[in-house]
Protein backbone atom coordinates (compact mmCIF):
# COMPACT_ATOMS: atom_id res chain seq x y z
CA UNK A 1 0.00 0.00 0.00
CA UNK A 2 1.25 3.48 -0.89
CA UNK A 3 2.63 5.48 2.03
CA UNK A 4 2.27 9.21 2.62
CA UNK A 5 2.91 12.02 5.08
CA UNK A 6 0.36 14.48 6.44
CA UNK A 7 1.71 17.91 7.42
CA UNK A 8 -0.35 19.92 9.90
CA UNK A 9 0.86 23.50 9.42
CA UNK A 10 -0.86 24.61 12.66
CA UNK A 11 1.44 22.33 14.69
CA UNK A 12 4.77 23.27 13.12
CA UNK A 13 6.92 25.50 15.37
CA UNK A 14 9.75 25.96 12.87
CA UNK A 15 12.36 24.15 14.96
CA UNK A 16 14.11 22.78 11.86
CA UNK A 17 14.67 19.34 13.38
CA UNK A 18 13.34 17.72 10.21
CA UNK A 19 15.95 19.51 8.08
CA UNK A 20 18.78 18.32 10.33
CA UNK A 21 17.48 14.73 10.31
CA UNK A 22 17.30 14.84 6.51
CA UNK A 23 20.92 15.96 6.21
CA UNK A 24 22.15 13.36 8.69
CA UNK A 25 20.29 10.43 7.12
CA UNK A 26 21.20 11.37 3.55
CA UNK A 27 24.75 12.53 4.38
CA UNK A 28 24.15 15.98 2.88
CA UNK A 29 26.59 18.84 3.26
CA UNK A 30 25.66 22.03 5.06
CA UNK A 31 24.84 24.62 2.39
CA UNK A 32 27.21 27.53 3.09
CA UNK A 33 25.29 29.64 0.57
CA UNK A 34 22.15 29.62 2.72
CA UNK A 35 20.64 33.10 3.27
CA UNK A 36 20.67 35.01 6.54
CA UNK A 37 18.05 34.52 9.26
CA UNK A 38 16.01 37.34 7.76
CA UNK A 39 15.43 35.33 4.59
CA UNK A 40 13.75 32.00 3.98
CA UNK A 41 16.00 29.06 3.06
CA UNK A 42 15.64 27.56 -0.41
CA UNK A 43 15.60 24.00 -1.70
CA UNK A 44 18.99 23.33 -3.30
CA UNK A 45 21.10 20.36 -4.34
CA UNK A 46 22.26 20.23 -0.69
CA UNK A 47 18.96 21.11 0.98
CA UNK A 48 16.34 18.47 0.22
CA UNK A 49 13.92 19.90 2.75
CA UNK A 50 13.51 23.35 4.30
CA UNK A 51 11.20 25.11 6.73
CA UNK A 52 10.03 28.54 5.60
CA UNK A 53 8.66 31.31 7.83
CA UNK A 54 5.50 33.02 6.61
CA UNK A 55 3.79 36.03 8.20
CA UNK A 56 0.09 35.74 7.34
CA UNK A 57 -3.23 37.33 8.24
CA UNK A 58 -5.35 35.38 10.74
CA UNK A 59 -8.53 36.89 12.09
CA UNK A 60 -7.33 40.41 11.34
CA UNK A 61 -3.98 39.81 13.03
CA UNK A 62 -0.52 39.12 11.62
CA UNK A 63 0.72 35.71 12.79
CA UNK A 64 3.62 33.43 11.91
CA UNK A 65 3.22 30.07 10.22
CA UNK A 66 5.99 27.61 9.36
CA UNK A 67 5.95 25.40 6.28
CA UNK A 68 8.07 22.33 5.59
CA UNK A 69 9.01 22.05 1.91
CA UNK A 70 10.30 19.02 0.00
CA UNK A 71 9.36 16.87 -2.98
CA UNK A 72 5.64 16.08 -2.79
CA UNK A 73 6.09 12.66 -4.47
CA UNK A 74 3.22 12.82 -6.95
CA UNK A 75 1.01 9.80 -7.52
CA UNK A 76 1.59 10.19 -11.27
CA UNK A 77 4.82 12.23 -11.43
CA UNK A 78 5.48 14.50 -14.40
CA UNK A 79 9.24 14.28 -13.75
CA UNK A 80 9.23 10.51 -14.28
CA UNK A 81 7.05 10.78 -17.38
CA UNK A 82 9.58 13.00 -19.19
CA UNK A 83 12.70 11.08 -18.08
CA UNK A 84 13.59 9.00 -21.15
CA UNK A 85 16.57 7.39 -19.37
CA UNK A 86 14.31 6.13 -16.55
CA UNK A 87 16.46 7.85 -13.92
CA UNK A 88 13.31 8.86 -12.01
CA UNK A 89 10.79 6.20 -11.08
CA UNK A 90 7.65 5.96 -8.96
CA UNK A 91 7.89 3.15 -6.41
CA UNK A 92 4.95 1.03 -5.20
CA UNK A 93 5.59 2.30 -1.67
CA UNK A 94 4.91 5.92 -2.71
CA UNK A 95 8.31 7.67 -3.05
CA UNK A 96 9.44 9.06 -6.40
CA UNK A 97 13.09 8.00 -6.53
CA UNK A 98 16.03 9.36 -8.53
CA UNK A 99 18.78 7.01 -9.79
CA UNK A 100 21.89 9.10 -10.63
CA UNK A 101 23.63 6.23 -12.44
CA UNK A 102 20.93 6.38 -15.14
CA UNK A 103 20.72 10.17 -15.47
CA UNK A 104 22.08 11.83 -18.63
CA UNK A 105 21.74 15.37 -17.28
CA UNK A 106 19.03 16.57 -19.68
CA UNK A 107 17.14 18.30 -16.83
CA UNK A 108 13.72 17.69 -18.42
CA UNK A 109 12.48 16.77 -14.94
CA UNK A 110 13.26 20.28 -13.69
CA UNK A 111 11.09 21.77 -16.43
CA UNK A 112 8.25 19.27 -15.96
CA UNK A 113 7.87 19.54 -12.17
CA UNK A 114 4.99 21.93 -11.30
CA UNK A 115 6.38 22.42 -7.79
CA UNK A 116 9.93 23.38 -8.88
CA UNK A 117 11.53 20.60 -6.82
CA UNK A 118 14.43 18.87 -8.68
CA UNK A 119 17.73 20.75 -8.36
CA UNK A 120 20.92 20.47 -10.36
CA UNK A 121 24.42 20.22 -8.87
CA UNK A 122 25.78 23.22 -10.73
CA UNK A 123 28.76 23.37 -8.39
CA UNK A 124 30.09 19.93 -9.47
CA UNK A 125 32.17 18.97 -12.51
CA UNK A 126 30.03 15.86 -13.04
CA UNK A 127 26.62 16.95 -11.69
CA UNK A 128 23.45 15.04 -10.94
CA UNK A 129 19.85 15.94 -10.20
CA UNK A 130 18.94 15.89 -6.50
CA UNK A 131 15.72 15.90 -4.51
CA UNK A 132 14.04 14.33 -1.49
CA UNK A 133 13.86 10.54 -1.85
CA UNK A 134 11.32 10.21 1.01
CA UNK A 135 13.81 7.87 2.72
CA UNK A 136 12.69 5.04 0.45
CA UNK A 137 15.08 2.53 2.03
CA UNK A 138 13.54 3.17 5.45
CA UNK A 139 10.01 2.89 4.09
CA UNK A 140 10.82 -0.45 2.42
CA UNK A 141 11.83 -1.73 5.87
CA UNK A 142 8.58 -0.53 7.41
CA UNK A 143 10.13 2.57 8.99
CA UNK A 144 9.06 6.22 8.76
CA UNK A 145 11.10 8.87 6.88
CA UNK A 146 13.85 10.47 8.99
CA UNK A 147 12.18 13.89 9.07
CA UNK A 148 8.88 12.60 10.45
CA UNK A 149 10.62 10.59 13.18
CA UNK A 150 12.08 13.65 14.91
CA UNK A 151 9.15 16.12 14.81
CA UNK A 152 8.57 17.16 18.46
CA UNK A 153 5.03 18.47 17.91
CA UNK A 154 3.68 15.66 15.70
CA UNK A 155 3.19 18.09 12.84
CA UNK A 156 4.26 15.26 10.50
CA UNK A 157 2.23 12.05 10.43
CA UNK A 158 3.41 9.06 8.39
CA UNK A 159 1.11 6.23 7.33
CA UNK A 160 -0.96 4.61 4.59
CA UNK A 161 -2.04 7.16 2.01
CA UNK A 162 -5.73 6.28 1.99
CA UNK A 163 -5.97 6.25 5.78
CA UNK A 164 -4.10 9.55 6.13
CA UNK A 165 -6.35 11.18 3.56
CA UNK A 166 -9.46 9.98 5.39
CA UNK A 167 -7.97 11.22 8.69
CA UNK A 168 -7.21 14.64 7.17
CA UNK A 169 -10.73 14.98 5.76
CA UNK A 170 -12.27 14.17 9.13
CA UNK A 171 -9.98 16.65 10.84
CA UNK A 172 -10.80 19.63 8.62
CA UNK A 173 -14.53 18.89 8.70
CA UNK A 174 -14.72 19.05 12.51
CA UNK A 175 -14.94 22.68 13.61
CA UNK A 176 -13.58 25.84 12.05
CA UNK A 177 -9.89 25.50 12.90
CA UNK A 178 -8.85 24.42 9.40
CA UNK A 179 -9.67 25.71 5.95
CA UNK A 180 -11.59 23.17 3.87
CA UNK A 181 -8.77 22.19 1.58
CA UNK A 182 -6.23 19.37 1.72
CA UNK A 183 -3.27 20.45 -0.37
CA UNK A 184 -1.97 17.43 -2.26
CA UNK A 185 -5.24 15.53 -2.40
CA UNK A 186 -5.95 16.59 -5.99
CA UNK A 187 -3.08 18.86 -7.05
CA UNK A 188 -1.31 17.35 -10.08
CA UNK A 189 -3.50 14.28 -9.75
CA UNK A 190 -2.64 13.79 -6.09
CA UNK A 191 0.60 13.56 -4.12
CA UNK A 192 2.03 11.51 -1.25
CA UNK A 193 2.54 14.57 0.93
CA UNK A 194 -0.64 16.26 2.20
CA UNK A 195 -0.99 19.61 3.97
CA UNK A 196 -3.76 20.98 6.15
CA UNK A 197 -3.76 24.57 7.41
CA UNK A 198 -5.78 27.26 9.18
CA UNK A 199 -4.84 29.90 6.59
CA UNK A 200 -4.94 29.84 2.80
CA UNK A 201 -2.17 27.96 1.02
CA UNK A 202 -1.65 30.92 -1.28
CA UNK A 203 -0.65 33.03 1.73
CA UNK A 204 1.77 30.27 2.75
CA UNK A 205 3.53 30.46 -0.61
CA UNK A 206 2.16 27.28 -2.17
CA UNK A 207 1.61 27.27 -5.94
CA UNK A 208 -2.17 27.34 -6.31
CA UNK A 209 -2.51 27.18 -10.10
CA UNK A 210 -1.65 23.46 -10.28
CA UNK A 211 -4.01 21.45 -12.54
CA UNK A 212 -6.05 18.73 -10.82
CA UNK A 213 -5.38 16.31 -13.67
CA UNK A 214 -2.14 14.26 -13.57
CA UNK A 215 0.46 16.25 -15.49
CA UNK A 216 1.78 13.33 -17.61
CA UNK A 217 -1.44 13.84 -19.59
CA UNK A 218 0.18 17.04 -20.85
CA UNK A 219 3.82 15.94 -20.95
CA UNK A 220 3.00 12.94 -23.12
CA UNK A 221 1.96 15.35 -25.85
CA UNK A 222 5.45 16.84 -25.84
CA UNK A 223 7.10 13.43 -25.68
CA UNK A 224 5.64 12.65 -29.10
CA UNK A 225 8.46 14.87 -30.38
CA UNK A 226 11.14 12.67 -28.79
CA UNK A 227 11.81 10.57 -31.95
CA UNK A 228 12.45 13.78 -33.90
CA UNK A 229 14.81 14.98 -31.20
CA UNK A 230 16.71 11.72 -31.32
CA UNK A 231 17.09 11.83 -35.09
CA UNK A 232 18.35 15.41 -35.08
CA UNK A 233 20.37 15.17 -31.88
CA UNK A 234 22.19 11.85 -32.11
CA UNK A 235 25.54 13.42 -31.38
CA UNK A 236 24.17 15.20 -28.32
CA UNK A 237 22.77 12.06 -26.76
CA UNK A 238 25.92 10.11 -27.56
CA UNK A 239 27.87 12.75 -25.65
CA UNK A 240 25.41 12.52 -22.76
CA UNK A 241 25.82 8.75 -22.69
CA UNK A 242 29.61 9.06 -22.55
CA UNK A 243 29.27 11.67 -19.83
CA UNK A 244 27.03 9.39 -17.73
CA UNK A 245 29.32 6.38 -18.17
CA UNK A 246 32.40 8.38 -17.21
CA UNK A 247 30.66 9.83 -14.15
CA UNK A 248 29.80 6.32 -12.97
CA UNK A 249 33.39 5.17 -13.54
CA UNK A 250 34.74 8.05 -11.45
CA UNK A 251 32.27 7.25 -8.67
CA UNK A 252 33.44 3.62 -8.61
CA UNK A 253 37.07 4.72 -8.55
CA UNK A 254 36.38 6.93 -5.53
CA UNK A 255 34.61 4.07 -3.74
CA UNK A 256 37.64 1.81 -4.34
CA UNK A 257 40.03 4.25 -2.65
Amino acid sequence: MSKAVLVDVTKCVGCGGCTVACKMWNDLEFDKSMPSHSENPKLTSKNWTTVTYQKVNKGGKQVWRFVKEQCLHCEDPACASVCFSKAIKKTPQGPVVYYPNLCVGCRYCMVACPFDIPKYQWEKVLPSITKCQMCVTKIKKGEAPACTSVCPTNALTFGDRDKLLAFAKKKIENGDKYIKHIYGEKEAGGTNWFYISDVSFKELGFPTNIPKEPLPHYTHEYLKLTPTVFIGGGALFTALSIYTRRRNEIAKEKEGK
